[in-house]
Parts: C-alpha cells; sequence; structure tokens
C-alpha cells in the first residue's frame, strides 16, 4: 500500500501489523543471525585493496646488478607475512637516454600509467634514479614513501635534505679498499692502471678515483685508461709488463660510443689482459676479474624488502631503525687466485670465495662416507661371524627372536597404514641376504673351490640390498620435507611406483589391485612427491572402502589415461560408496565418512591437485561403489627435455 493512501480507507481486519511482524520474525531469527554472523566473520583480506610496489631502476632492464636485485627483493618481499604484493618495475635506461627531455618524456609515461592505480610505495634503485624521481616527485608520486637502495653515501650527501618519508640504506663502493687488497697481494706491483668510460656515470667514478688516487702513488705509478675506444683499450692491457695491477668500475660507454654493461666490459678487459684485475662490484665475480671489497646487490634487494615490508605493516619513516651504510666484503675468485699466483695464506677466513675447487671430502663427502661406513660394518659383520662361528645353533635362535623383536618393535614405531607392508618389504630381501651369507659360510667352511657359487650368491645379495634400497628410496623420498618444488617428470612412471609400493599392502589386506597405466609417457611439470601423496591417499582409502565387502568385490581399479591436453588419474572401488548427503562435503576440512578418519587427506589432495592446476572430483558409481579422479594438465616439452626428466 502506498503512503499517499486516503485517511479513510477501511481498516483491514484481522491481526495487527506488528503481530504479523513478530510472527515472521520468530522463525528466522536464526537465520538474520546466522547471516549477521557471516557477515561479520568475513575476512578483512576479502575487501583489503592490494598492495603494490613499483621498483625504479635507474639502468637497463638486463644488467646483472638489476637483475640480482629483483630477484633477491621478490624473494624477500613474498616471506615477509604480509598479504601478497604485487611488484612492477620500471627502468630509466641511463645513461643511454640521460637526458632532460628524455627524463620530462619518462615523468609524463610514468604519471599517465599509473594515476589511477598509484603504487603504495616506491624503491629507487641507484643514485640515478633517486635524483629523478626527487626531481619529478611532485607531479608523479607526491604522497608515496620513498626507498632508496644502491644509492652512494656521497651523493646522499650532496642533497641538501631528504624528505621525511624517503628512507633508505646508503651505499659506499670501497674502491680504495680494493686498490689497497690488490696491492698487498701483488707486492711486485709497481704500475697501477685505473680503467673508466665516457658515459655520465663513468665520469663521475673517474673523478672520484682521480681524487683518491695520490694516496697510492708512493707505492705504485698510477697511470688512468678514461674513455679510451675498447680495441685500443684491448691492446694496451694486453701489453702489460707483469708488474702492473689494473682496477676498473668497468664501463656503459667507450671512446668510440658503443655501448656496454659494467660486467661485459670488465669480461672483455679480464679476457686479454696480462695483468690481474679488480673491480668494486659483485657482479664482476665470474668475469675473470680477481674480486674487491664489494657490496652484495642480492642483500640490497632483502634489506629494501624488509624496509617496504615494514612500511606496509604500518611503521612510520621516522620510526625505523637502519644500519647507516650497507657492508663491504672481500669476495674473489678463486680461479683468479690460482692463477696470478696469490698466496692463498693472505686471503683473509671472512673473504667470499668462489669457485673453489672443493677437497675430495666436500665433493664426495657422501660417498666417503658411506664408504667408511660400509668398510666399518662390513668389519664388525665379520667379527661377529667369527665370533658366533661356535654357536651357530643359539645364533640362529637369537637371530630369529631379534628379528622378530625388531620387527614387532618397528610395528610399534612406524606410524601410517603403510608400516606393515613396508616392513615386509624390507624384511624380505634382509632374510634373503642373511640367508646367503649362511649359505656361503658353510662353503667356506667346506673348504672346496666353489667360487662360482659364491660369485652366485655374492650377485644374489647385491640384488637383495638393491630391492631393499629402492624400498626405503621410495619411502623416504615420500616423507622428505620439502618446499614445494615444480620439476618436469613422467606421470606413468610416478604412478607405477605408488603401484609397487601398494601392491604389498593390498596383498596384506586380500584386495585386488588392478593397474592400468599408458606405454606412453604423460608428462607433468609439478612437485611429484605431492602427487604420489595424492595418489596413495585415495588408493588406500578405495582399500578402507571395500575392506568389509564380499571377496568379489574386494578391488580397486588404478588408471591412468591422457589426452591432448591432461592426464586424468582414476581410483575405483565396488565398496559401499558415497551417500548423497555426504557427497557436497567430502572434499571438506574435517570431514569423514570413516569411523576413526580425520577428515584431512581429500582436503589435502585437492588443496594439492589445485596447486598444480588441476581438478578433483568424485564420480559416483549408480549402485554401489565410487571413483576419484584427478585431472592434471601436460607439458608440453622438447625431446632433449624428457631425456633428462625423471
Amino acid at each position: 500500500m502506498s503512503a499517499a493512501a486516503p485517511l479513510n480507507t477501511p481498516r483491514c481486519r484481522g491481526p495487527s501489523w506488528h503481530a504479523l511482524r513478530r510472527a515472521w520474525l520468530r522463525p528466522h531469527a536464526a537465520l538474520v543471525g546466522l547471516l549477521m554472523l557471516t557477515m561479520v566473520g568475513l575476512p578483512v583480506a576479502a575487501v583489503a585493496k592490494a598492495r603494490s610496489v613499483l621498483v625504479l631502476y635507474a639502468f637497463g632492464r638486463l644488467l646483472p646488478a638489476n637483475i640480482e636485485f629483483d630477484r633477491a627483493f621478490r624473494e624477500a618481499i613474498s616471506t615477509t607475512g604480509l598479504p601478497p604484493v604485487s611488484v612492477f618495475d620500471e627502468f630509466l635506461d641511463q645513461p643511454r637516454f640521460a637526458n632532460e627531455t628524455n627524463a620530462r618524456v619518462l615523468a609524463r609515461y610514468l604519471r599517465d600509467k599509473y594515476a589511477s592505480q598509484p603504487p603504495d610505495i616506491v624503491v629507487v634503485a641507484a643514485s640515478e634514479a633517486l635524483l629523478f624521481l626527487l626531481q619529478h616527485r611532485t607531479e608523479l608520486f607526491p604522497r608515496v614513501p620513498v626507498v632508496h637502495a644502491a644509492v652512494s653515501r656521497s651523493v646522499l650527501d650532496s642533497l641538501a635534505s631528504l624528505p621525511a618519508d624517503v628512507v633508505g640504506v646508503p651505499i659506499e663502493y670501497d674502491f680504495s679498499g680494493t686498490i689497497e687488497q690488490a696491492l698487498r697481494w701483488h707486492p711486485q706491483a709497481r704500475r697501477l692502471l685505473i680503467v673508466t668510460g665516457s658515459s655520465t656515470s663513468d665520469r663521475r667514478f673517474e673523478a672520484r678515483l682521480r681524487a683518491e688516487a695520490p694516496r697510492f702513488r708512493s707505492r705504485a705509478a698510477v697511470e688512468f685508461l678514461a674513455g679510451l675506444p675498447t680495441d685500443v683499450l684491448l691492446q694496451r692491457l694486453a701489453e702489460l709488463p707483469r708488474d702492473s695491477v689494473v682496477f676498473t668500475t668497468g664501463y656503459f660507454e667507450d671512446g668510440d660510443g658503443r655501448e656496454f654493461t659494467p660486467r661485459s666490459s670488465a669480461e672483455a678487459m679480464a679476457r686479454v689482459a696480462s695483468a690481474p684485475i679488480y673491480g668494486p662490484f659483485d657482479t664482476f665475480i665470474g668475469t675473470g676479474v680477481v674480486g674487491g671489497r664489494v657490496p652484495s646487490f642480492a642483500d640490497m634487494g632483502r634489506q629494501s624488502a624488509e624496509i617496504v615490508s615494514a612500511l606496509l605493516a604500518g611503521v612510520e619513516p621516522g620510526a625505523l631503525r637502519l644500519p647507516p651504510v650497507m657492508p663491504n666484503a672481500l669476495a674473489v675468485d678463486w680461479r683468479q687466485v690460482r692463477r696470478w699466483r696469490i698466496d692463498e695464506n693472505m686471503i683473509p677466513v671472512a673473504a667470499r670465495v668462489h669457485f673453489r675447487d672443493p677437497t675430495l671430502l666436500e665433493e664426495h663427502g657422501g660417498i666417503v662416507l658411506a664408504a667408511t661406513s660400509v668398510l666399518l660394518l662390513q668389519a664388525l659383520l665379520i667379527g661377529w661371524l667369527v665370533f658366533e662361528r661356535r654357536r651357530r645353533r643359539l645364533a640362529e635362535q637369537a637371530t630369529q627372536k631379534q628379528r622378530f623383536e625388531l620387527a614387532h618393535a618397528s610395528r610399534l614405531a612406524v606410524v601410517g597404514e603403510l608400516s606393515a607392508s613396508i616392513a615386509h618389504q624390507i624384511n624380505q630381501p634382509l632374510g634373503a641376504i642373511l640367508a646367503n651369507a649362511e649359505a656361503a659360510e658353510l662353503m667356506l667352511e667346506s673348504g672346496g673351490d666353489c667360487r662360482d657359487e659364491l660369485q652366485r650368491i655374492l650377485s644374489d645379495i647385491r640384488q637383495d640390498d638393491l630391492r631393499a634400497g629402492e624400498v626405503i628410496r621410495h619411502l623416504r623420498s615420500l616423507l622428505e620435507k620439502h618446499e614445494c618444488e615444480r620439476h618436469l617428470f613422467a606421470l606413468d612412471a610416478a604412478a607405477r611406483d605408488v603401484a609397487s609400493l601398494l601392491q604389498a599392502e593390498a596383498r596384506r589386506r586380500r584386495i585386488g589391485l588392478e593397474v592400468r597405466l599408458p606405454n606412453t609417457p604423460a608428462w607433468v611439470l609439478g612437485d611429484r612427491v605431492q602427487i604420489q601423496q595424492v595418489m596413495i591417499n585415495l588408493i588406500l582409502n578405495a582399500m578402507d572402502a571395500v575392506a568389509e565387502a564380499t571377496a568379489s568385490r574386494r578391488a580397486v581399479v588404478f588408471t591412468l589415461d591422457s589426452d591432448a591436453g591432461s592426464a586424468t588419474v582414476t581410483v575405483r572401488d565396488h565398496g559401499h560408496g558415497i551417500p548423497p548427503q555426504d557427497q557436497p562435503r567430502i572434499f571438506d576440512s574435517f570431514f569423514s565418512t570413516k569411523e576413526k578418519g580425520m577428515g584431512l587427506g581429500l582436503a589435502i589432495a585437492r588443496s594439492i591437485v589445485e596447486t598444480h592446476a588441476g581438478r578433483i572430483w568424485l564420480d559416483p558409481i549408480v549402485g554401489e561403489g565410487a571413483a576419484f579422479c584427478v585431472e592434471l594438465p601436460l607439458a608440453v616439452v622438447a625431446e632433449e627435455a624428457r631425456a633428462g626428466s625423471p
């Protein structure tokens, strides 16, 4: 009825409006309360704004320093415990485009690109990026906190002051420390050559080096090779006398205007130089440079991620407690230490040594330990056999008793449905080994020529040992704790290993396990152990479902089918089935149709499958039984990649 109804409308006979409202609310009060509780309990993350960070790099995308910084930053920001953070990258491509016109164009581009979605925090990597952002901050991100990284202390000191919301840990490349270390390792050096380039960044490094060079003139003649064409520079370096040492920051541009990265230019110099070369960047390690006192770009990335995480968590920039400067550490390439015959005793213990040839124990520690253990075990076994030789009958009785006690202790210690079957699979080859050892002992006592027979016995022992080891390897791979690691593997081979592992359990339960696997491999990308865990869970559930069935129905069918784009694993049983009212909840946590089940197996299986971009579902069989299906996407790989996969 409209609110404008005439006043003389006849009154409705029957219950009043208040009575009708109370009558409606009584049966629906519980529903209304439940809806209110559900709305109150909605997770905050569902309505929270996604957080984002913009990383502004001064140089090009493929600069090795940028790559190391980016990798470490993203890894650290993903492990902070905060909600997911989107990371965006932009590159100024200096010094290639280091002019005011390009700076204005790039500023307009960034302003338009992030106008509708401004970042929560901006990270600037390198001094040039900080100077650019400070110049254009008003039009770009006026109220967004800024974290600076890889910015030298000298640049920060040259600025009048930084805004309160611009924070970071400065760096100070230790040019003098690196040169000092080089002269200490090469006391015969009488010439110090310093190589720089011709770009803006190169000339800034050159100016600093010219200011620091006089302190070394009393120990060596200092010569600058600045802004030379690369061909001329390489010729000069190739003709250096043996009493020379070279220090270089690399260069972005040579005297002919050719563009390089500092790492590529250092690598070109080290390839032809007849004297050792040192540098102040850790990205030079591996190019032929001996080393130097260097900051770590990866550490800078992690430090920046910590600051960003603190700011996103609500910490005020002024409340951050930051170290005064990023530390420098001595890093050396061991191959160059050997090449230039540097005294190994002069390498500090705290130095980071790269590419060092490991000792036999370091390289083959596992093999050495295993060989030692085998020899020790063999010695103990021979001693035991000699000692028990005169008491064979008692030894046999004691062995049987010990085997029984060991099996009993194993059943008590090992928790899980597979404990009995695994113990059986391990005890069987061990028993064969013992029997063969006793047979060999008898042959040795007989004194006859039985080398052929002994060779056969030893071969049997080896085969039994390998069989037991294979069981242990499967069990260990399933129980080993590790981060989810995605590798290319053959799903049919993984399924075959699962079937082999569970055949003994099926026999123990008197259940038929029918396995139907294709002859052609089905390649998937994922964690092999986790996928096997899903298969084992489904097969064990199927065995439980037919445990009380008649003999004709005590069977489980395990199949794998694949088409052009996906592979499907199916586990089918003819047990009691899943009641229709329980089917929608079968994958819910803490829901189980078994009396002693915890209701976590299928929930975990669904989580694993969905993590691998697959799906899992229940296919109820009309009449009786159930089938659980897992579909995983197939990977498209080259033949050489398949050959190297498990």
